[in-house]
């Protein structure tokens, strides 16, 4: 299981998460609104207790039922002040962030789909949906809550601090005592919660990569009877991930209790101390209750520190994880070299050397130093032993890999100097493994008509080519909903759409990657009559691996050890390369491979 894994060791928060900035800037005006209606509201609340004060010390103290009932008034007034303010901040932030996450999603598939293959090769798919989804929904509910509120409590509490120091300067500095040990430990926190929330976020990734293979590979879990190691396998990277989240819950346990005790502690003296004083006559019982009302205020602000740290931290991991695929560099959509004609039509490889680009470098090229030319019109087969690198070559005409060294020619026309949608215009594929999307019939087949007229008629066409006219006979026809990547199809019929998403757009180079490996005998030989009128005027490569497809072709290559090492006539070959004549005909003795 391919995951990459980055390490939270010196990476500071704040700074991963200003590399959101892009995204809520468009929206920054309605954040910045719902922090200062925020603001105001947790203002508004630290008004109660200067109403409280003026209650206990003047028509309470007086026996003024009036006045009572007035501040009675007023609490009522400010408390739903308090709320309506609340309820706008909510109001003002929910549609903006929805259209943040949105935005964030949209960026990451398009970014996903111009990344070159090797990078689809080296991930897991579950990391890349993890990221897409769940991190994506930390990231929009940071922004919603955390980041206002760690700016609204901080406010909160340095007003509410004034305020209780301005009522009496020792009680306020006997509830600061535990400033200095609940900001050390909070820093603590902070550094450890964000490796375990890292190691969780991956293991949820690992956990969704579990759940797709399993449920795209079923037939073969029924089929070999494998559902209770799969179910083994979920089961211990879920108790992994659960041992995980209890690190994440008792981390959070210890700084809550830390956070929650603390405080409660230095009210509960500034209680006695401020009795002690009022029974001597050197406070007000006003005062006193105005005070320890601010402070049971503050109770709040200070006691959801540990929760929004966590919260941070998770977005903060969650924003690493999103970059990280968003850094990866796409493939360019703009030439990678000046255009430059050659003396050369058709399809042409000159000295191209391919070697993986997460290989080691001492490892031997996939090619090496590969010379072929395909003249204009002309079909050819490529023949070699299974890891000979034949599919490999094929990826590297339309760019689903560059080449290490060398150069590929269209007409002449180096490729890397061509726009890849250019590129891809030209040149239409048809994989071994044929894959289908959750789409109908005809949606599947005319993706290789890119915008091209009279798209029902190359429909049609295509499908006649490829002896795909089983679709007819489906539910809806060519309407059909074909289900996720094809799976209510057999393998030929699969395969057969494929091809007929090929030659739908008439390209001029054609790659067909052993196209007819899942047909039956009399299907092969229909599509094979049918390809014939194809492949006539169209310059093909076609890989190989049984005679009656290497007859399509007009000549054959040999790929044997990463380079061409024969090309001719398949007669030529049966009669002079025992290699070619050996694959050909599946036997095991080199007297009988020249028989």
């Amino acid at each position: 299981m391919s995951t990459t894994r980055a390490t939270t060791r010196d990476r500071s928060a704040v700074r991963t998460l200003l590399r959101l900035w892009p995204y809520v800037r468009p929206v920054r005006a309605r954040l910045f609104t719902a922090a200062f209606v925020a603001i105001l509201a947790s203002l508004v609340g630290l008004v109660i207790p200067l109403v409280l004060k003026w209650m206990v010390d003047g028509p309470i103290a007086d026996r003024d039922p009036a006045g009572v009932w007035l501040g009675a008034l007023y609490l009522l007034l400010l408390g739903l002040a308090e709320a309506l303010l609340f309820g706008l901040r909510r109001w003002l932030v929910a549609r903006p962030l929805s259209h943040v996450e949105a935005e964030m999603r949209a960026d990451l598939y398009r970014h996903l789909q111009r990344l070159p293959v090797a990078f689809h090769d080296r991930w897991a798919s579950g990391q890349l949906l993890s990221r897409g989804t769940t991190d994506l929904m930390l990231l929009r509910m940071f922004l919603a809550f955390p980041l206002t509120f760690l700016l609204v409590n901080g406010v909160t509490i340095l007003v509410g601090v004034l305020i209780m120091l301005a009522q009496d300067w020792t009680l306020g500095l006997v509830i600061l005592g535990p400033a200095v040990p609940l900001i050390v430990m909070c820093v603590v926190f902070e550094k450890r919660y964000a490796d375990v929330a890292r190691r969780a976020q991956d293991q949820v990734g690992d956990l969704t990569t579990v759940v797709e293979e399993s449920v795209l590979g079923i037939r073969i879990i029924k089929g070999f009877g494998r559902h209770r190691s799969q179910a083994r396998a979920f089961r211990d990277l879920s108790r992994t991930l659960r041992g995980t989240e209890l690190h994440k819950a008792r981390l959070l346990a210890v700084i809550w209790a830390v956070i929650v005790t603390l405080p409660e502690v230095a009210i509960g003296a500034a209680l006695v101390v401020g009795a002690v004083q009022v029974a001597d006559g050197g406070l007000s019982a006003g005062t006193l209750v105005a005070f320890l009302s601010t402070a049971l205020a503050l109770r709040w602000p200070v006691e959801s520190i540990g929760f929004l740290l966590a919260m941070s931290q998770e977005a903060a991991t969650a924003t690493e994880r999103y970059f990280e695929v968003m850094d990866e560099v796409p493939e360019s959509s703009t030439a990678a070299a000046a255009r430059r004609r050659y003396d050369e039509e058709g399809l042409r490889l000159h000295q191209v050397t391919f070697r993986y680009p997460d290989a080691p470098p001492d490892s031997p090229p996939v090619l090496d130093r590969v010379d072929l030319h395909i003249r204009p019109g002309e079909s050819m087969a490529l023949v070699g032993a299974t890891g000979s690198g034949k599919t490999t070559l094929t990826a590297l005409v339309p760019r689903l890999h560059e080449v290490t060294s060398g150069r590929i020619t269209l007409d002449g026309e180096d490729i890397t100097a061509m726009d890849r949608e250019e590129l891809r215009a030209k040149v239409a594929v048809a994989f071994e493994e044929p894959t289908l999307f959750s789409a109908s019939v005809g949606e599947n087949v005319l993706m290789g008509a890119g915008d091209a007229a009279g798209r029902d008629d190359l429909q049609r066409r295509a499908l006649a080519v490829a002896q795909a006219d089983f679709v007819h006979a489906l539910p809806e026809g060519t309407d059909t909903q074909v289900g996720e990547q094809g799976l209510s199809l057999s393998g030929g019929q699969r395969q057969r759409l494929a091809l007929a998403r090929a030659v739908v757009g008439r390209p001029r180079f054609l790659v067909l990657d052993d196209p007819l490996s899942a047909l039956d005998v009399h299907t092969e030989a229909a599509v094979e009559a049918a390809l014939r009128q194809v492949l006539d005027g169209t310059t093909a490569l076609i890989v190989a691996h049984r005679p009656s497809t290497v007859l399509l072709a007009d000549r054959v290559a040999l790929l044997s050890g990463g380079r061409i090492a024969a090309v001719g006539t398949h007669q030529e070959l049966l009669h002079t390369n025992a290699e070619y004549a050996h694959l050909m005909s599946g036997l095991d003795g080199p007297e009988e491979d020249q028989e």
